[in-house]
């Protein structure tokens, strides 16, 4: 019998690492070729492993809440079932004796001490135990947490340890490292935390100080699941980034709505799904960055990212409540049906929880239809790192006054209001509201003619 190493995926281009949600197998438990083995979610998805090949589940390296490297070893599967895989090196920190073995130790030794206290919380690292809710928005993975509360380490005191992981992330080698300095008698924290703040030269808006919410009798507390809580951290840390500006213009949609009604029925028939609004906004958009492509940019400090591809983000209402953001890639490429196309299985996967993580990685340009709660008007927060944002109210029919040869009529016409949120450090009010008015203008003067 031979030993297959299973190991973390590659899930997209820009996806190096994953967190362990669920292990559906434990030792000793079966598995069959393409059965899902365990659920891993990166920062915007969750996905399955499966196991690609049939065999008995030997080792599981890594517990539920670990955040793993694309291509480290996560299980040992042993089969008989015959497979080709290169020789994969076994991380050091997952080794079978690392896991099975007891630590011994020396009472008279305090890092031993500190060793086996970590050694005990990575043990019982789930679930991840609530300490608070962190005001600098870190994340800190169970295992960290663990140690945080064996060790009577405080969420303040936890902010202020310099992480050595991915974006600053405090590991388990910083959490050892921090505990044998503080049982010297020092301690290790962030820079930022650590330096005094220089004399400020002018006044300075006071520490946003955190409300105190009261919970009734009858109130019921409800916990914020994983995407929820990337949600919230996402928009705020938009709005602590950019400088959020909004236009807004009306557009009269009477030509596309006509033209839609003409050829819905023969689309559907033809296609298999109906043809939506929301393929014709973002031709709409897609033209409108060509024309003004300082639109598509990202900011990198003091520079300006000008992007070469416009790819078009769709957020997409899930049955969960939550929302998430599929990427249509090289829009501009694509035909109008082309686009109704990849936008109707992007969307249908996003809310059967289908999504591949680099479904939502590379967005340059993000447009929101606040139209399907039949809203008419929003301001949509920036997604990060895009500058700016559109949103498509619901369309109504309005009296309006219309220009003819014979002078003004009033005639029941097809209204939308366009929202254009943008980021006011590298996109001011005329190219942000030029850009929302040629939106509207391309959607007034659509031919009727147009064959789809």
């Amino acid at each position: 019998m031979a030993e297959y190493k299973l190991v973390m995926p590659k899930m997209g281009e820009s996806v190096f690492e994953a967190t362990i949600l669920t292990w559906l197998k434990k030792p000793g438990d079966k598995v069959a070729q393409d059965e899902t083995v365990l659920e891993v979610a990166t920062d915007k998805v969750d996905s399955d492993v499966p196991s690609p090949i049939e065999g008995v589940i030997k080792q599981l390296l890594f517990e539920e809440g670990d955040t793993v490297e694309v291509g480290k070893v996560l299980a040992i599967i042993d089969t008989d079932q015959a497979f080709d895989q290169p020789d994969i090196a076994m991380d050091d920190d997952v080794t079978e004796e690392a896991i099975t073995t007891e630590p011994q130790v020396d009472e008279e030794s305090p890092v031993e001490v500190i060793e086996q206290s970590i050694a005990k919380a990575e043990e019982t690292a789930k679930p991840a135990p609530q300490l608070a809710v962190s005001s600098s928005n870190k994340y800190f993975s169970p295992l960290v947490l663990n140690i945080a509360q064996t060790e009577g380490i405080s969420l303040s005191e936890l902010d202020a340890i310099k992480g050595s992981g991915k974006e600053g992330r405090v590991t388990k080698e910083d959490m050892l490292a921090y505990l044998k300095n503080k049982s010297n008698g020092g301690t290790t924290v962030s820079k930022e935390a650590a330096s005094p703040a220089p004399a400020a030269k002018s006044p300075t808006p006071p520490t946003a100080v955190k409300s105190q919410v009261s919970v009734g009798r009858n109130d019921e507390v409800i916990e914020m699941d994983r995407m929820r809580k990337l949600i919230a951290n996402h928009m705020i840390d938009s709005k602590n980034t950019s400088a959020h500006v909004s236009s807004f213009v009306e557009a009269d949609l009477t030509n596309v709505v006509l033209w839609r009604n003409k050829h819905k029925n023969a689309f559907e028939k033809r296609e298999g799904f109906k043809l939506s609004f929301m393929p014709i906004f973002v031709e709409a958009i897609t033209q409108a960055i060509m024309e003004f492509p300082m639109i598509n940019v990202s900011v990198d400090g003091d520079k300006i990212i000008k992007k070469v591809n416009i790819n078009v983000g769709v957020a997409t209402a899930l049955p969960s409540g939550n929302l998430i953001v599929p990427v249509i890639k090289n829009a501009d490429q694509k035909s109008l049906v082309g686009i109704a196309r990849e936008m109707n299985d992007i969307v249908l996967r996003a809310r059967q929880n289908q999504l591949r993580p680099d479904d939502t990685q590379g967005g340059t340009y993000t447009i929101s239809n606040i139209g399907t709660f039949g809203n008419i008007l929003g301001t949509p927060i920036i997604n990060q790192p895009q500058v700016a944002i559109m949103a498509v109210g619901s369309i109504t029919k309005k009296p309006a006054v219309l220009e003819t040869t014979q002078g003004d009529v009033i005639a029941i016409r097809h209204k939308m209001y366009l929202s254009h949120t943008y980021d006011h450090r590298v996109v001011d009010g005329m190219l942000g509201g030029m850009f929302v008015k040629y939106v509207g203008d391309y959607l007034e003067n659509w031919d009727v003619r147009r064959e789809v």
